[in-house]
């Protein structure tokens, strides 16, 4: 089974790693983040990226797997 894309459930550095490291064996990647993340690098350095929880919420949203 081949990989063809990779969810990061992850912010900052980590994630700017795995995306690079995905972007050199052809993976697409996507990336989430908090209202409080929207500027951050790791959101655009995803192939896509989704807004998780409410513009209240800077943390909580990575914590709620349910969700």
């Amino acid at each position: 089974m081949k990989i063809s894309t990779v969810l990061v459930a992850n912010r900052g550095e980590i994630a700017i790693r795995i995306f690079r490291a995905c972007v050199e064996i052809g993976i697409k990647t996507v990336g989430i983040f908090t209202y409080e993340d929207r500027y951050s690098l790791h959101r655009y350095k995803a192939d896509e990226s989704y807004q998780i929880g409410s513009d209240n919420e800077p943390l909580k949203p990575y914590l709620d797997m349910d969700a």
